[in-house]
């Protein structure tokens, strides 16, 4: 038994959720999501919740009734209070800024790297080195924010580049001199 799967969705006031098969449909004030599971789990919309069960009782649909369930969630929790991560820039003259809606990072390079945001994105800069990624689709937020860390990953000697907010990063010891 999935103690993740058997839990039901609670499903708040202003989120309107639909089942049609194996497509599920989430709008609320955020924006709207669609995503087709997968035909090993079963999705029932009970009132205000959503349950989710396994077909049978193979290895398969026991692996893919967790994962549904939390997909499931997160597009509720998504359109109803939003995504957001939070990146660090750590490096002397690393900064960033926005263009509109687009994001401009100065990391170090001959030139500065523009991104501009997917569809439900958004960014905020706080101060020049802090990054908000803002979305309700939890999937693109995340994808998003890497894309934005790999411009300049953090290096393990001097801890220079972009980071997530509270992420720990391994340091090197440099090489010592000649004795």
């Amino acid at each position: 038994m999935s103690r993740i799967g058997k839990q039901p969705i609670p499903v708040p006031a202003g989120v309107e959720v639909t089942v049609d098969g194996q497509t599920v449909r989430v709008k609320g004030s955020k924006g709207t999501l669609e995503r087709t599971l997968r035909p090993e789990v079963t999705i029932a919309l009970e009132g205000q919740e959503v349950r989710v069960g396994p077909v049978n009782d193979s290895g398969m649909a026991r692996a893919q009734w967790g994962l549904s369930r939390t997909l499931i969630a997160n597009m509720v929790e998504g359109v109803s209070k939003g995504f957001e991560k939070h990146l660090e820039l750590a490096g002397v003259g690393y900064r960033a800024s926005k263009q509109g809606e687009r994001l401009v990072l100065a990391v170090g390079f001959s030139h500065p790297v523009h991104i501009d945001p997917p569809a439900g994105i958004s960014f905020e800069v706080p101060n020049p080195t802090n990054v908000l990624v803002k979305g309700f689709d939890r999937e693109t937020v995340g994808e998003t924010a890497a894309k934005i860390r790999g411009v300049r990953p953090p290096e393990p000697y001097k801890g220079k580049g972009i980071h997530y907010k509270g992420e720990r990063i391994r340091r090197k010891v440099g090489k010592t001199g000649k004795k």
